[in-house]
């Protein structure tokens, strides 16, 4: 007669069941794990290096791509234009203290990616290394070589001293120095005080220079208005003499014609008598009273 535990048959039916269960369920979740590790995606602005055993061997544009699950892994490398940002204390050439925030802009070479990884172990060990120090020197070397006063009027001069600094210690790298940008100058309160000071007297001197030139166009413009006037009144008298001196000409000239002529033909005096005569005889030719006979005879009377 069999005595045997039912109990304890069923508990070991239980565990055979599990035991089954678990040998087709793992072997299952391992294959799905292995399907979702055997590929990776690269997305836009970056590229994927692909780690085997932690050794970089290959790069991969934007993208579905495969792997070889549990045994690589991708790192993602960004590609597009990065910002960083650095505040630091300098002075300026006349050693006044300033604080200065600067940036700069620049760029991976994507076809260095992978070189990149493998001699700085990613962007942020590069940024901590190679860019930012030497960013900070380009910085602090520049400064200095400007007055403060030039430093707040002329940015751009500053910024192309330090965009060459920097492009110099960057040569060599795998990355592209893109931008750089003075963002902030903080400068002692008294100093910004004088210049503001220093500004208003240059604009009220730039106004009054302005006023006086206004008022010597105006006198110009008077002294031109009058010549003007002069020049007018002279051409007219000019003129006016021309006409006069013409004209005297022009008589003389007749009367010269006139002479010419009545010296070559008498008769045109006693034609010009007669066509001015009014056929009136004078009634007196010697004033009032009778007219005087003188006696023509001699003594004789002959």
């Amino acid at each position: 007669m069999d005595m045997t535990n039912p109990t304890k048959k069923s508990k070991s039916g239980k565990n055979l069941f599990k035991s089954l269960s678990l040998k087709k369920v793992v072997p299952g979740v391992l294959a799905l794990i292995a399907i979702f590790n055997s590929y990776f995606i690269v997305i836009e602005g970056h590229v994927g290096v692909v780690k085997r055993f932690g050794e970089a061997k290959h790069q991969e544009n934007p993208g579905l791509h495969f792997k070889i699950p549990f045994i690589e892994t991708v790192e993602l490398i960004e590609v597009r234009t990065r910002k960083n940002a650095e505040k630091m204390a300098s002075s300026t050439k006349e050693q006044m203290p300033v604080t200065i925030e600067v940036s700069v802009n620049w760029t991976v070479n994507k076809e260095a990616a992978l070189d990149l990884f493998k001699r700085y172990g990613g962007l942020t060990q590069f940024e901590q290394r190679i860019l930012d120090p030497r960013f900070r020197s380009a910085t602090k070397d520049t400064i200095p070589q400007f007055e403060a006063e030039q430093l707040i009027q002329d940015r751009a001069t500053a910024i192309q001293g330090i965009e060459r600094r920097l492009t110099a210690e960057m040569e060599g790298f795998p990355v592209i120095v893109d931008n750089i940008q003075i963002e902030n100058i903080v400068l002692p309160t008294k100093y910004i005080n004088s210049i503001e000071i220093k500004q208003t007297e240059k604009n009220l001197a730039a106004a009054e220079e302005h006023k006086l030139e206004r008022q010597r166009l105006e006198a110009l413009r008077a002294v031109n208005t009058a010549d003007a006037k002069a020049k007018g009144i002279l051409k007219v008298a000019e003129a006016e003499a021309q006409s006069i001196l013409l004209k005297g000409k022009a008589e003389a000239q007749a009367i010269e014609a006139k002479a010419k002529a009545l010296k070559n033909n008498p008769l045109i005096v006693k034609l010009t008598e007669a066509q001015a005569w009014d056929g009136k005889l004078p009634s007196t030719m010697m004033g009032e009273g009778a007219m005087p006979i003188m006696d023509l005879r001699n003594k004789d009377g002959q």
